[in-house]
């Protein structure tokens, strides 16, 4: 009986999704303005982090480039300031250390000022198989693409809790969402982003903040070289 009615369900749902989807195309929905916001993309010198600055380049923002790799970042601030863009600042920032990021982060804010959209992007992948990997790689993954967003968030979320404005967007993972073969570490570590950002979302509910959003994102393989070699 349980299966019939999560079949049922199953079916209900997709309709419905579908449904959705199919008005959206009709009646697309208006788009968040975020003329005269602070972003910081961490993760900026290359990938989906370039290219969400490329796309943010255009809309009016003060643009703030978080990454390791400085000259990734650099490259990036070139591709964005071609495009006319201005406000651009990039900082090198270990985003695995929580001292790093702390400091960055109150850098940013006596530069800079608040930041009200922050996009936790960056992120590592090993591509080895469980007993493969070793514990040091492990942890670095962690720290990277789950604990580094725990920092992020108390860094810049008082100041848009106080004004009760402001983004959250959590680049997660479909491999956030189902187990992966060979991606062990990284499933656990997009897994955790995921639940992270879910349970913050409800506590701003909870707490009044309705102001301030959330996204999680969750891509699929994506052709920017950090699963060059993958395959399904």
């Amino acid at each position: 009986m349980n299966f019939l009615l999560e079949t049922l369900r199953l079916i209900v749902l997709t309709i419905c999704y579908h449904l959705e989807a199919f008005l959206k195309v009709i009646v697309p929905q208006r788009r968040k303005n975020v003329s005269g916001e602070i972003v910081l993309i961490t993760g900026a010198g290359s990938g989906i982090g370039r290219l969400m600055a490329l796309e943010f380049a255009p809309l009016d923002v003060s643009l703030v480039l978080w990454d390791i790799n400085v000259d990734g970042l650099k490259e990036t601030a070139k591709q964005v300031k071609e495009k006319g863009v201005s406000r651009v600042h990039y900082y090198q920032c270990d985003c695995s250390d929580r001292e790093v990021v702390y400091r960055v982060a109150d850098q940013v804010k006596r530069e800079i000022g608040d930041v009200t959209i922050l996009i936790n992007n960056a992120g590592i992948v090993s591509g080895k198989r469980f007993m493969d990997t070793p514990d040091a790689l492990v942890e670095k993954t962690f720290r990277v693409n789950a604990l580094s967003h725990f920092w992020t968030y108390k860094a810049f979320l008082p100041a848009m809790t106080n004004k009760n404005h402001g983004h959250l967007v959590s680049v997660a993972s479909s491999a956030g969402l189902i187990g992966v073969n060979g991606l062990a570490d990284y499933c656990a570590s997009k897994f955790a982003a995921m639940g992270f950002a879910e349970s913050v979302a409800l506590e701003l509910i909870a707490a009044g903040k309705e102001a301030i959003k959330t996204t999680i994102v969750c891509p699929y393989f994506i052709n920017t070289g950090m699963f060059d070699g993958c395959g399904t």
